[in-house]
């Protein structure tokens, strides 16, 4: 593993959070709904709730979008322990399988909140957000260093129970200040998002990261376009967003000027957690004149690459590697793919001080994640174009189609896919095929269900459009494709 950023800090847990205790004034920190705290008040209230926590070892959290869950995980980091985000709509045997492997040591909920079964015999603190004190306190302390464990965030689980990915303070503070540079995010900056708190999306990128920066966030508690435009109407500078909430933005566009408005007047529009379909990117341009720009990143490595906002907002591009991350692509045999040809098609290795720790419990996992020399293995393909920019094509295990001859991401054929008009949502996966190898199957989502296009419209345009070994050879219509609560494509759903 490679050396922690110089971004981070190995001084007490407060660090993470200057402003707590360097600016204790009036100015805004959260907001949820019309519920809200400024910096004076988060101090206190995440303080008491650090008080309550220290020496817990690990610290459930039940992450519901709300003012608790905020001021909850920002008091377990003041304590100098480790959260536990708990998805709320997780189900029983995936939430078990989590306390069991994480063992908190206690729970923290909003008053009120009813916790399921499993969770009944933890000790149980509800977090009070109204509480008047003198800040952080004595929190924190010199044994509380870069390598201490922040957070475990469990990964979603596809090929078998969810992961834990122990993810250290080091690698918390490293991206977001890198990503303050690609950004240039600063404490004027105000975030709108609507995003759910048990994952880095939402949580790390989304609260801790205005909170480090001094910044507020603003939090929709549910995401609409109506609230877009009231946030981003009354002094939020940024929008983050996956592509589902980008998707309904760009469908509202046309018959909704404020929200038109709005958008234009953003600083930064931002897209992660999955791929946005170059279409909609087109048609948010088109109506606002801002592009929204792209990142990439996953559960053990924070953030890896983004499109800075210096830097041309090219559609279907997740940008440059980030300060002091490392990337490169490397072949089926471990061989570095040499071009950057925006053709060439390898797996991602990403190292530098964003990485996560381990897997909690897995070490033979740990030391599969891992090369030798201590790149870890993302597992998703990508293309980089001679810029630098890197085009991911898909997951490897999914998305990475080997079809007479040819290594074919599944990304860029559903995107060519997309900008047909009789389509609403498609899919590209492979199945096996006698002569090719694999062939290229489209599942399709057709605006009008009573006449879908042919599968001969289809391969014709997606032949003209990117190459005529990139053709779906099957074509199959769904009413819906399956999706999970970040709006990604799951699949391994996909009827067999």
């Amino acid at each position: 593993m490679s050396s922690p950023s110089a971004s981070s800090s190995s001084s007490p847990s407060s660090s993470l959070f200057p402003a707590l205790t360097d600016d204790p004034s009036g100015r805004p920190a959260l907001r949820f709904g019309e519920r809200s705290l400024t910096y004076a008040e988060l101090a206190a209230a995440a303080g008491a709730v650090g008080e309550r926590v220290r020496g817990a070892g690990r610290v459930a959290v039940w992450a519901t979008p709300s003012l608790e869950t905020a001021v909850g995980v920002v008091g377990v980091l003041l304590a100098g322990v480790a959260a536990v985000p708990l998805n709320p709509k997780s189900g029983e045997k995936e939430l078990g399988h989590i306390l069991s492997d994480s063992a908190p040591g206690v729970v923290l909920a909003a008053p009120g909140d009813e916790l399921p079964e499993a969770l009944r015999e933890l000790e149980r603190i509800d977090v009070d957000v109204d509480v008047d004190g003198d800040g952080v306190g004595g929190l924190g302390g010199e044994a509380v260093g870069d390598e201490d464990p922040a957070l475990v965030v469990y990964t979603s689980g596809t090929t078998g129970p969810p992961k834990g990915a122990v993810i250290p303070r080091r690698a918390v503070a490293a991206t977001l200040d890198a990503l303050a540079d690609a950004w240039q995010w600063t404490g004027e900056d105000v975030l709108v998002h609507g995003l759910p708190l048990f994952h880095v999306h939402g949580l790390v990128l989304g609260v801790l990261g205005p909170l480090r920066r001094g910044g507020s966030v603003r939090h929709l508690g549910r995401f609409d376009t109506e609230g877009v435009t009231r946030e981003l109407s009354s002094g939020a500078t940024m929008l983050f967003g996956v592509p589902t909430m980008y998707h309904r933005i760009a469908e509202a566009l046309p018959a909704d000027p404020a929200l038109a408005k709005a958008l234009a007047g953003a600083r930064l529009l931002v897209s992660g957690s999955a791929a946005l379909p170059v279409h909609d990117h087109e048609r948010i341009a088109a109506a606002t004149g801002r592009r929204v720009i792209e990142r990439y990143g996953m559960t053990e490595t924070l953030m890896n690459t983004s499109v800075r906002a210096d830097g041309e907002a090219r559609a279907g591009t997740v940008g440059v590697p980030l300060p002091g991350v490392e990337l490169r692509l490397v072949e089926d045999d471990g061989s570095v793919v040499a071009a950057h040809d925006g053709e060439t098609v390898g797996e991602i290795q990403v190292r530098g001080s964003n990485l996560f720790t381990e897997y909690l419990n897995r070490p033979e996992a740990t030391a599969a994640a891992f090369t030798a020399d201590g790149w870890f293995r993302t597992g998703d393909v990508a293309v980089r174009d001679p810029d630098g920019y890197v085009r991911i094509v898909g997951r490897k295990a999914t998305d990475l189609i080997k079809s007479g001859g040819y290594k074919i991401g599944a990304g860029e054929i559903e995107n060519a896919l997309l900008e047909y008009p009789g389509v609403r949502e498609a899919a590209v996966t492979g199945e096996p095929d006698a002569d090719l190898g694999e062939r290229i199957v489209a599942w399709v989502v057709p605006v009008d269900p009573e006449a879908p296009p042919t599968e001969g419209e289809l391969a014709d345009h997606v032949a003209r459009r990117l190459a005529p070994h990139k053709r779906p050879r099957v074509v199959r219509y769904l009413d819906a494709l399956p999706r999970n609560d970040m709006g990604k494509i799951m699949k391994r759903a996909l009827p067999s």
